[in-house]
């Protein structure tokens, strides 16, 4: 399974997730990729948007490789090899610290004249548009979970399967439409995957 781009992705996640539909579920996506993702999702759904913050913790000299991540309060989630690709402990809380000012700035800059979306007692969709290591999507869960959701899912359209099965216990439901044995990494499931820029993510936010 191939998909022509995040929007393509999008609409066949909602097809998965129609049995939500007008129950006004919140759509949080993880930016940046997953914003226009989530957009077209919450239309569809007939519900809210907004984004949840988590950000990965990079290797050292690999920064696209995660070996943990960080959620807005600063609850981290690490992973049990994180130390065998020299992730220290004096790295991970240096790195923590630069992701959670990576952070402050794009609430700042997405939401700045609001709080983020209240959870408690509703559906919550988290969405990204793929998951490779898992972290992200754990410390996107556990973010959400802290403040009550009355059901939490988690909705991507392409994931590993050894890391599907890391992220399963976090979430109420699980919505993945492809786990296909030889992942490699997220954009090879797509024709298109162009980055998402900050001006797009804030553009969705507004409705605009």
């Amino acid at each position: 399974m191939q998909f022509e781009d995040r929007i393509d992705a999008a609409r066949q996640l909602a097809v998965a997730l129609a049995r939500y539909r007008g129950t006004n579920p919140l759509v949080l996506a993880i930016p940046r990729g997953a914003v226009p993702m989530g957009r077209l999702i919450a239309r569809e759904l007939g519900g809210e948007l907004d984004v949840v913050l988590a950000r990965k913790l990079g290797a050292p000299g690999n920064p696209e490789l995660a070996v943990g991540a960080v959620d807005e309060a600063g609850w981290t989630y690490v992973a049990d090899w994180a130390s065998e690709v020299g992730a220290t402990q004096a790295y991970l809380a240096d790195e923590t610290s630069a992701q959670l000012a990576t952070m402050r700035a794009r609430r700042a800059l997405y939401t700045p004249s609001r709080h983020p979306f209240d959870t408690a007692g509703r559906t919550v969709v988290v969405v990204d548009d793929g998951i490779a290591t898992g972290a992200t999507m754990i410390a996107a869960l556990h973010s959400v979970r802290a403040r009550h959701p009355a059901r939490l899912v988690c909705a991507a359209p392409v994931a590993s399967p050894t890391s599907l099965e890391k992220v399963r216990p976090h979430a109420d439901e699980v919505v993945c439409l492809h786990t296909p044995p030889g992942f490699h990494a997220v954009g090879q499931f797509y024709r298109a995957f162009g980055q998402v820029e900050d001006r797009e993510v804030v553009a969705a936010l507004a409705g605009s």
